[in-house]
């Protein structure tokens, strides 16, 4: 069977060709990432200042594009353009964290308090040299600056393949590079098939990669590197079903707000949306209540058009695999709250799904396990703490949780939110918020949900090897 020698984005809400773009033959793959090697030397010896003083003109040129980006972004994903300002602003902010703290994460560390006479130690952070950026569709600026910028700024090149769906959002990052300053070759944007994906994972001058996306394609990504010669990094931030709780003494109407928003806001292809909840028993009737009449208003349909809040998911087989997934649960048992004509644009054969609220769910259901990434939540009764951490951590994954109690106003909650927080199997652990990434705090993964760190200072630190130097002073 012969390799497909390109790609073509269908936008999600009228299923039309969008864009093609063509693939580079394997020899010209193999160029792009020698041209990288060769161009990442000189960047090195760029002075840190300097580079992150190009990394302010990146946003300056970056905000230049703001106002076409957001209906860009529309037709590549399906999000409703009347939210492409928010991508643009986490984006910007996630930019200008990242610049300020890189002298610091970059800085070399003294052992001055250590040393003995005669002696001179420390620790610089070094550029690994190439690192591949694999890139996903739903949130394709906010997660790929958090590996694509700090990588740059530490000296390194950058290879960024985008997603399919996604494929202008790449090159619009690395013209706003190139007009501030970052050399050609320092950042080039590669699209490739998952053959070529492969290619470049092993290649020999790729010293790291980093890969945002599905626990099956982070497990493809693992599997070629471990195959490839040497020994490189692999970063890996794959899916999640995160839970909420919601504790007896919530604050009912802020809580449900924000959770309904955490599991219905991009259709819920969030990796960190809320997709699972637990609710204690004595407030449960008045949250589900209150939770499925908040969710009735929204408004399904076009996300060109400034009035929708929920649009389509990104692909026929994404809806097809949701609307399976509730309705095997629906069979087993599972009470679905919302009905669907309400929502008349969505038909099976379209990617419009309509937002769904299932009750009377367990366990042993699929909505309840598996990843669903589309605007369908469970909710579920509990009597206790207990129960519920034992339902959170029930799960492959472990990307955030959230715990919802009134702990700004009564020691016990906090006490008890500080319990769960430090029993919970989670990389994130939220307090009265959700679905939410803050640049200073480190954003990682256990179980299904990947390995590695991007973000905080410790983002720097993946990105970087750790160089000791010992010098021994002589003194006669």
């Amino acid at each position: 069977m012969s390799q497909a020698q390109s790609q073509t984005t269908i936008s999600p809400h009228n299923q039309q060709p969008l864009v093609t773009r063509t693939y580079p033959s394997e020899v010209a793959l193999d160029d792009i990432i020698h041209k990288a090697a060769v161009a990442q030397k000189a960047w090195a010896r760029v002075p840190l200042q300097e580079r992150v003083a190009i990394g302010r003109k990146f946003m300056d040129e970056f905000k230049k594009m703001s106002d076409e980006i957001p209906l860009e972004l529309t037709l590549q994903m399906g999000r409703p353009v009347s939210q492409g300002a928010g991508e643009i602003n986490g984006f910007l902010g996630r930019a200008d964290y990242l610049l300020n703290i890189a002298e610091s994460a970059l800085a070399d560390v003294p052992l001055t308090d250590t040393d003995k006479p005669g002696f001179k130690r420390y620790i610089k952070r070094t550029p690994i040299g190439v690192v591949l950026v694999i890139a996903p569709w739903n949130f394709p600026y906010m997660v790929s600056i958090n590996a694509v910028l700090p990588a740059i700024i530490s000296g390194n090149a950058v290879l960024l393949k985008p997603s399919p769906q996604t494929p202008f959002t790449a090159e619009r990052f690395a013209s706003a590079l190139h007009s501030a300053g970052v050399p050609a070759d320092v950042i080039q944007v590669v699209h490739l098939s998952p053959e070529l994906t492969t290619r470049a994972v092993q290649s020999v001058e790729v010293g790291f990669v980093s890969f945002t996306g599905s626990v099956s394609g982070g497990r493809a990504v693992e599997q070629a590197a471990v195959a490839s010669k040497g020994f490189k990094g692999v970063a890996l931030e794959l899916g999640g079903k995160d839970p909420a709780y919601v504790r007896a003494d919530a604050d009912l109407k802020y809580t449900v707000a924000e959770l309904v928003d955490g599991a219905m806001f991009n259709s819920g292809q969030s990796c960190c949306g809320i997709e699972r909840i637990y609710v204690h028993e004595s407030i449960y009737e008045p949250f589900v209540s209150e939770f499925a009449e908040i969710v009735k208003g929204y408004k399904l349909g076009d996300p060109t058009q400034a009035g929708t809040n929920l649009g389509p998911v990104v692909s026929l087989a994404s809806a097809e695999r949701i609307r399976k997934q509730v309705a095997e649960a629906v069979k087993a048992g599972a009470k679905a709250l919302i009905p669907e004509d309400l929502f008349p644009i969505a038909k099976v054969g379209t990617t419009y799904v309509a937002p769904q609220v299932l009750v009377d769910v367990n366990h042993s259901m699929d909505v309840m396990m598996e990843e669903t990434f589309g605007p369908i939540v469970g909710i579920q009764k509990v009597s206790s703490d207990e129960e519920a951490l034992a339902l959170m951590n029930d799960s492959p994954y472990g990307l955030t949780a959230s715990i919802w109690t009134n702990a700004d106003k009564n020691e016990e909650s906090k006490d008890a939110f500080l319990k769960l927080a430090d029993e919970l199997e989670t990389g994130t652990v939220f307090l009265n918020r959700c679905d939410f990434l803050d640049p200073a705090l480190a954003w990682t993964g256990v179980k299904d949900s990947g390995r590695g760190i991007s973000l905080s200072k410790f983002g720097y630190d993946q990105l970087t090897r750790a160089k000791s130097v010992h010098m021994k002073i002589k003194t006669d």
